[in-house]
């Protein structure tokens, strides 16, 4: 196996584990949101720190699920011309558009290691009522966008080997690209 397959597997891996870690996430959020509304409206009792920690939690579920996305191809894209275009021309056009991805995430991680650097060194809280700690949550900002970068990095070997004819590395890829939806071109050819 060469060195690009084993980058784009481990990473692959990390970020497959990371996302379905992240998505349990939704389980407690969705707990904390009916105890608010519970203890509110039948209790009349309403918290300070139901909402301020299950935004919290939502903030790191989000962070968290941006590599698993791009794993996965989940992130919202206008694809109505994409998805008509062969396997290798849209691999192509992915190349081409991830200058712009590359500079978004390199923005994201320079930008994400200083604030989450600076968080940190202060032990920032979040100043409300409640105030609970907000510097483990952007912890979380640098290391997201490194794991963004990492898949980007990864999907780009991919399409590199498409355009080049050849199979890619992760299934899920191969996959996208015999799921593709029929035009109706090749519906007359059918």
């Amino acid at each position: 196996m060469r060195p690009a397959d084993w980058f784009i597997r481990g990473v692959s891996y990390v970020n497959e584990r990371v996302g379905r870690i992240a998505a349990l996430l939704i389980l407690p959020i969705f707990a904390l949101l009916l105890l608010e509304v519970g203890l509110r409206y039948v209790a009349g009792s309403p918290t300070v720190w139901t909402n301020e920690l299950s935004q919290l939690l939502f903030g790191s579920y989000a962070l968290l699920a941006g590599g698993y996305l791009i794993l996965h191809s989940g992130h919202a894209n206008v694809d109505i011309l994409h998805s008509a275009l062969s396997p290798r021309v849209r691999a192509a056009v992915d190349i081409a558009t991830s200058v712009l991805t590359f500079i978004f995430l390199l923005a994201f991680l320079y930008f994400g290691v200083s604030m989450g650097w600076e968080s940190l060194s202060r032990m920032e809280t979040s100043m409300s009522a409640w105030n609970p700690p907000i510097w483990p949550v952007k912890l979380l900002i640098p290391i997201s966008a490194l794991l963004l970068l990492l898949q980007a990095i990864a999907k780009l070997i991919d399409d590199i080997r498409i355009v080049m004819g050849r199979p890619p590395t992760l299934p899920h890829n191969a996959t996208a690209l015999e799921d593709r939806p029929v035009t109706r071109i090749e519906e007359r050819e059918i």
